[in-house]
């Protein structure tokens, strides 16, 4: 029997998507969660109800409903992919409570280069001591979106602190403005930029007093998101419960995602 998938926020742009590559890989749409009617689709009133009728859920809608939706997934005891940006500190513990009963993917990004360049900042960050190498993230996305910095940079963010064996919240500097004075040894900085209708551009920026090396992904189709998503849920529903990224959907162990 064909894996069944349920989509929140099945009529969204990442909805839409998510839909036709459901669809492609031989699943089986159950439904989903939407605000408005989107045809041929099975519309569920609530994320529970969804979750009943599926193996698996894909989230990407608001971190607002995340400490609902992890108590509803975790009662369901079905799979939960999580793309949903900008959760705070007690939203993940809300996840990670949840991935205790239930296997959890939650991915600050789901398409297959950006888990690379997160292993390889990682890597670069261990070899290049923040004594030295002052670390600064850039990223631009469209304009409506409405979180900052994004998922991605953050998850840039975590894999650096992690090569340097440090908290990024001990070393994190976002939007700086005005009089900052000097920047601080080993500190991270994050630069948010939004316009257009840029899908995502991430630069991860190693500087010395001798050199620069800079780490780039660009993306150009949210159906590089939605794919990831979706190879996510199909192994996803094979695991034991536990909280996963990305790099470990793709078997290149735990990175900055969702390992916290």
């Amino acid at each position: 029997m064909p894996l069944r998938i349920g989509i929140a926020g099945i009529s969204g742009r990442m909805g839409q998507l998510l839909t036709e590559e459901v669809q492609a890989a031989g699943a089986t749409l159950a439904g989903g969660t939407a605000r408005r009617d989107v045809p041929g689709a099975k519309l569920f009133p609530t994320v529970a109800a969804l979750a009943a009728a599926s193996d698996a859920v894909i989230d990407f809608t608001n971190a607002a409903t995340a400490q609902d939706t992890a108590g509803a997934m975790a009662a369901s005891g079905k799979a939960w992919i999580l793309g949903s940006s900008g959760l705070s500190a007690e939203d993940e513990a809300g996840v990670a409570a949840a991935a205790k009963t239930i296997a959890v993917v939650y991915a600050p990004n789901f398409a297959p280069g950006v888990n690379l360049v997160l292993a390889l900042a990682e890597r670069m960050a261990a070899a290049l001591p923040g004594e030295s190498y002052d670390a600064e993230i850039v990223e631009m996305h469209h304009r409506q979106k409405v979180d900052a910095p994004s998922g991605t940079a953050i998850g840039l963010g975590r894999a650096v602190a992690k090569g340097r064996n440090v908290n990024l919240a001990d070393v994190m500097e976002s939007g700086r403005n005005g009089h900052t004075g000097p920047r601080k040894p080993g500190a991270i900085g994050f630069a948010a930029l939004r316009g257009g209708q840029v899908v995502g551009e991430h630069t991860l920026l190693f500087a010395s007093p001798t050199e620069h090396i800079s780490l780039t992904h660009r993306a150009f189709d949210r159906r590089a998101f939605a794919t990831g998503a979706v190879q996510a849920a199909l192994w996803a529903v094979q695991q034991k419960p536990g909280l996963y990224s990305m790099r470990d959907v793709l078997g290149m162990g735990t990175a900055g995602g969702a390992s916290k």
